[in-house]
C-alpha cells in the first residue's frame, strides 16, 4: 500500500532532497514550507512521479500549524511518515553577546515548531498503532562547540524529545528516529550568517555532505522491515571528525 509522508521545511535543503527521493519511489507527499512559490514549483516537478499536496505555513505559528494540517484533503489525511525537518540557525556569537531575536527564532522553530507539528500528527498514529517519525537533529545535538550555545541547546532538545517520543510511543508500535547530520552544504550557512562572506567560507577546502546524502539515509531508515527501527544516526562528511575538527585543503 502506498504510504504518505509529511515533510516540513520542504522548500530547500534536506527537506527538498527528501521530497525528491520519496517521489522517485512513489511515496505520496504532503510538503510544508513558508515559501509558497517554491512549494508550487516543487509540486509541479514531483506530480510526475507521485501525488503531492502542499501546505503553506510557519511551524512557529501554533494555530496556523494545526489549521493547516487539519485542512488536508481526505486522500492525504493519513500520515504514515512524519519528517520533522524544518529548522534554522541564527548567528554564531558567544552567549554574552548573542541576540535574543536569534535565540527566539532557533527555539521557536527547532523545538516548539517540531512539537506543534508532532502534536498535530501523533494522535492519528496512536489510534492506528502505526507510523514513523523522523526528527532531523544535528551533530550539534551531541556536542556543544564554541559560540554554538543556543543552537546546540535547541538540537540537544530535539534529541531529548526524540528519545522521549520513542519511549512514550513504544506501546503503540510507532517508530521514532533521529538523523543527525554534520556539515551539510545547504542554505543553512546563508541563513546563519545572513549571506555575508562567512557563509561562502564555511564549506571551502573540503567536500561537505550534500542534502541528497541525508535524503538517502532518511529513505533507508523508513524502508527497514517492520521489526527494525534505526533509532539514531550521526552522519559526517569524511573530512569531519567532530564539530570543531575538519580537514581542509586550500
Amino acid at each position: 500500500m502506498t504510504k504518505t509522508a509529511l515533510i516540513t521545511g520542504a522548500t530547500s535543503g534536506i527537506g527538498h532532497a527528501t521530497a525528491y527521493e520519496f517521489a522517485k519511489h512513489g511515496i505520496k507527499l504532503v510538503l510544508c514550507g513558508r515559501r509558497s512559490s517554491r512549494l508550487d514549483t516543487i509540486q509541479k516537478a514531483l506530480e510526475k512521479h507521485t501525488d503531492v499536496h502542499t501546505l503553506n505555513f510557519d511551524v512557529r505559528d501554533k494555530r496556523g500549524t494545526f489549521e493547516a494540517i487539519d485542512s488536508l484533503p481526505e486522500q492525504f489525511k493519513k500520515i504514515d511518515i512524519l519528517i520533522n525537518n524544518a529548522g534554522n540557525a541564527h548567528g554564531l556569537d558567544p552567549i554574552q553577546t548573542g541576540r535574543i531575536d536569534d535565540w527566539d527564532a532557533m527555539m521557536d522553530i527547532n523545538v516548539k515548531g517540531l512539537l506543534y507539528v508532532s502534536k498535530a500528527i501523533i494522535p492519528q498514529m496512536t489510534a492506528r498503532q502505526s507510523g514513523h517519525i523522523i526528527n532531523i537533529g544535528s551533530s550539534a545535538g551531541k556536542e556543544v562547540y564554541p559560540k554554538g550555545n543556543v543552537y546546540c541547546a535547541s538540537k540537544h532538545a530535539v534529541l531529548a524529545i526524540t528519545e522521549g517520543m520513542r519511549i512514550d510511543l513504544n506501546p503503540f508500535g510507532i517508530k521514532v528516529s533521529a538523523i543527525n547530520p554534520g556539515l551539510v552544504e545547504t542554505e543553512f550557512s546563508k541563513v546563519r550568517f545572513k549571506g555575508d562572506a562567512k557563509a561562502d567560507a564555511v564549506y571551502k577546502g573540503f567536500k561537505a555532505l550534500q542534502a541528497e546524502d541525508i535524503a538517502d539515509v532518511i529513505y533507508f531508515t523508513v524502508t527497514r522491515p517492520a521489526h527494525v527501527n534505526i533509532a539514531d544516526v550521526l552522519v559526517f562528511p569524511t573530512a569531519q571528525a567532530s564539530s570543531t575538527i575538519v580537514k581542509k585543503e586550500f
